[in-house]
């Protein structure tokens, strides 16, 4: 692709994203496309939404289970750049005129103290670097029609960011154990996903160190202060107008949102 075919597909991606409306999956149209290609796409995509006043506060990682690697055809995650307006309040409802097509994840987010600079992070430096962890609501949303993506797409489309919500307490991960950390995700109710870190390759920990060697080999870094989300620890949960969700990690705390 040339850099030009990367920046009109950023283009389109941002305005798609504005408008609220789909587009044609990008690997349709640029069969050839790489995952390289797809993260110069969402460079573009983010120069757009800088452009306009966001302010970048931090990364999340997707593609982080067996099952949606082995749905996608690739052997690694991916990542996406969060900013200031992805932010939602707990307990704020989220109107759907300000989505496309939603789905809900359940995750740990990690809130980091120190930087974190690739190569060569590994778990212990991840665990130094963070100040603690939060339960968190991830609301995907694809700008890719009817979710037809390829890893391209999803990274083109800045790994389907949409907005997330931080849950009720900022805790001392030295208190838990990542790996068996369990998760329970309710709709209106009904319990919909269960889960624990380890279904974030091995550990959410694992996850975040992935993150800051893979931001090294592209000559960037993770930023005291930045929020990091660490990947689903269960199925994405389609939502709509009127539903309200909950999930509860053991030993972190809720988080709650509502959709209107």
């Amino acid at each position: 692709m040339t850099k030009l075919d990367t920046n009109t597909l950023g283009n389109e991606l941002y305005e798609a994203l504005v408008q609220r409306q789909m587009v044609e999956p990008l690997t349709e149209r640029y069969p050839d496309m790489t995952i390289s290609d797809g993260y110069n796409v969402q460079q573009r995509l983010i120069e757009r939404r800088l452009e306009q006043g966001e302010r970048i506060i931090g990364k999340k990682i997707g593609v982080t289970s067996q099952a949606v690697m082995d749905m996608l055809g690739v052997s690694q995650p991916d990542f996406g750049q969060l900013t200031d307006r992805m932010v939602v309040n707990q307990g704020e409802s989220i109107p759907m005129s300000r989505l496309i097509q939603p789905k809900a994840e359940g995750e740990i987010a990690f809130v980091l103290k120190r930087d974190l600079a690739g190569p060569g992070v590994t778990v212990a430096d991840v665990l130094r670097a963070t100040e603690g962890v939060m339960a968190c609501f991830e609301i995907v949303d694809s700008r890719v029609r009817d979710w037809k993506i390829k890893i391209q797409d999803t990274v083109a489309d800045n790994a389907s960011c949409g907005v997330f919500v931080l849950g009720d307490r900022l805790v001392d991960h030295r208190d838990l154990d990542l790996f068996t950390t369990g998760m329970v995700l309710e709709k209106n109710g009904q319990v919909v996903g269960t889960g624990a870190g380890a279904a974030t390759m091995g550990s959410p920990a694992i996850a975040v160190a992935w993150l800051a060697n893979t931001l090294g080999e592209l000559g960037m870094s993770l930023k005291a202060g930045e929020v990091i989300l660490s990947g689903a620890l269960s199925a994405m949960v389609p939502v709509k107008a009127g539903d309200n969700l909950r999930m509860t990690l053991a030993g972190i705390g809720s988080c709650s949102v509502r959709f209107d």
